[in-house]
């Protein structure tokens, strides 16, 4: 058996000393609105079916959608749906060995938050 010496390993940082780094937060939270955009595809889904099955079950699904409640769920899925896709791009620059230092990495997050809001305020502004 493996002499271990377990005194002198080093601990594992806790969380009241931890500090997460931009980069883990942003890899975290593309995951999420990956999963967010799957509901809120459910969702329009739910209000084409709807749309296809009665005049008064649209008449509900509809008033859901068109909600304060669904509209702020569609607005964040559409701030979801661009933070996604700038990621994404984030990702493949990445894939190709390009911006892999802390500091650059460090400023294409702040680039992908920043994007993904003004992108978002832009769509709903023009649409």
């Amino acid at each position: 058996m493996a002499d271990v010496n377990r005194g002198n390993r080093p601990l594992s940082p806790h969380l009241s000393i931890y500090r997460p780094q931009l980069t883990s937060m942003t890899s975290i939270l593309t995951r999420i609105t990956g999963n967010a955009m799957l509901i809120a595809s459910l969702l329009i889904v739910w209000w084409f079916l709807a749309a296809a099955t009665s005049e008064s079950y649209f008449a509900v699904a509809n008033g859901f959608l068109t909600s304060w409640f669904g509209d702020l769920v569609l607005f964040f899925s559409l701030w979801g749906m661009w933070y996604h896709t700038l990621a994404g791009v984030r990702h493949l620059i990445w894939d190709n060995a390009i911006g892999l230092e802390i500091k650059t990495a460090e400023k294409m997050g702040y680039a992908v938050i920043g994007g993904s809001i003004v992108l978002t305020l832009l769509t709903v502004i023009i649409i």
